[in-house]
């Protein structure tokens, strides 16, 4: 029987959605209870990996600019301010609570390249064997394709999947603004019923999902249906729950259920 208790690695996924306000700007507050509640994991023992998005609306709002640019040039230049804005600020939070944060911008090629793939897994194990809380984010500034397209990782939540992988993660929280996976759109129907539990990404689900993100974030539920079957397929346990509070992190790791738990089978 899977025991959410017992889990020792976990990667954590947080959206843009979760990350900011409405008008674009961080929200610090969030922000500060999120590394509280990652901290406090470290202090139990726990191994944390932090998958975090918003460079690119950060680096919008550092700029002054009133939407989120279309032009590619522009989309690159704004990563890279808001890259350097939220490091700086989980440098700040974690260390307050006595943690060291190292950073990580991957592409897809490097879980493509099996040369890169095993240089990376090398740096994974031993920033965590020194203790440390590893912070990935796509390489925005510098992959073209990522930007120009916003499907390789799916805003962040393949990427998730594939780092989960990679370190031999024991879970895999996707932490969003949107409770968990329904079986019809929340939105637009108010008699939608989250579904708690679930054994296998198949058609029928996939049909639930719709296709599109939030306004500030691009990644929507099919990506976080795509991170679950690459994690089932790998035998990792993932949860979609809703990001509004953080702590809801620790209700998770504390065996109280909480959004959509994607259970692998050997634990059916």
């Amino acid at each position: 029987m899977l025991d959410l208790r017992e889990c020792k690695r976990i990667v954590v996924k947080v959206g843009t959605s979760t990350l900011t306000y409405e008008n674009g700007k961080l929200n610090l507050r969030r922000i500060e209870k999120l590394v509280r509640t990652l901290s406090d994991m470290k202090n139990f023992g726990r191994q944390v990996v932090l998958v975090t998005s918003g460079a690119v609306g950060a680096g919008v709002s550092r700029l002054g600019w009133r939407e989120k640019p279309t032009e590619l040039r522009l989309k690159q230049a704004a990563a890279a301010v808001g890259q350097s804005e939220i490091m700086n600020l989980y440098s700040r939070f974690f260390g307050e609570y006595g943690h060291t944060v190292a950073q990580l911008l991957l592409t897809r090629d490097v879980v493509d390249s099996p040369e890169r793939k095993e240089n990376v897994i090398n740096t994974f194990e031993t920033l965590l064997e020194y203790g440390t809380v590893p912070i990935v984010n796509e390489n925005d500034p510098i992959s073209t394709y990522e930007l120009a397209h916003m499907i390789t990782f799916g805003e962040n939540d393949t990427l998730a999947a594939n780092v989960a992988q990679l370190v031999h993660a024991d879970l895999l929280i996707l932490l969003s603004d949107i409770d968990g996976l329904y079986d019809a759109d929340p939105r637009q129907n108010e008699n939608a019923r989250l579904i708690p539990v679930v054994y296998e990404v198949n058609d029928e689900l996939k049909g639930l999902a719709g296709g599109e993100g939030t306004k500030r974030g691009t990644g929507g539920m099919v990506t976080k249906l795509g991170a679950a079957e690459l994690c089932l397929s790998q035998e990792i346990p993932m949860v979609i729950a809703n990001g509004e509070r953080p702590e809801i992190v620790q209700d998770i790791l504390d065996g109280r259920h909480a959004g959509t738990i994607f259970v692998p089978k050997k634990w059916k």
